[in-house]
């Protein structure tokens, strides 16, 4: 959770590359990405989790010349083996859905790979500000994989389950969700 002085830098950073956006569709939800991250919040790794030429290209194509702030608290990637695999697989998931017309696609879905390594609902590991503006970003660059989410399971849970779909493996012990125990903590609002 944000403090109060953190959340009006948040604003602040915010305004600030958004000043500096080219217009582009994906440069708000960047700009609120890199606005969380700059101010000490969401659960991305240095860089959005991009290698640092994959982040240099990013922040060149959507926000030219805006200053690059100080990291309050570097996250450095520590992620295991079977993690790194995990991003893998969720990478070339989403890549595989690519709305492809934008390079910022590309990015993006590894970015919110990255994001899956976390712990939170994904709209907070991202450093986006609302599940809103997830779900925007999954229609706007993802759009046919963001179709078969049509009853607004959490992302997080959604991607993995697509994942494990491919894998031909079904985790749900009810033959529907509706029936499932665990209804509440796939489907429904995020506190």
């Amino acid at each position: 959770m944000l403090t109060n002085a953190a959340v009006d830098l948040r604003q602040d950073l915010h305004q600030q590359w958004m000043a500096h956006s080219r217009e582009l569709s994906n440069d708000d939800a960047l700009a609120q990405m890199l606005a969380t991250h700059y101010s000490g919040g969401g659960s991305l790794p240095t860089g959005l989790g991009l290698v640092p030429a994959e982040f240099a290209a990013l922040l060149h194509r959507h926000f030219p010349g805006a200053p690059l702030p100080a990291t309050p608290r570097p996250i450095p990637l520590h992620w295991d083996l079977r993690l790194l695999e995990e991003r893998e697989e969720l990478i070339n998931l989403l890549q595989l859905y690519r709305a492809e017309r934008d390079e910022s696609e590309v990015w993006l879905s590894k970015i919110v790979a990255a994001g899956c390594m976390a712990r939170d609902h994904l709209w907070q590991d991202l450093g986006l500000w609302s599940r809103r503006e997830l779900s925007a970003l999954m229609v706007r660059n993802f759009p046919a994989l963001a179709a078969k989410n049509d009853r607004d399971m959490k992302w997080k849970k959604f991607l993995y389950k697509q994942l494990c779909q491919q894998e031909g493996v079904y985790l749900c012990r009810a033959p529907a969700c509706e029936l499932c125990a665990d209804y509440s903590h796939c489907f429904g609002p995020e506190v």
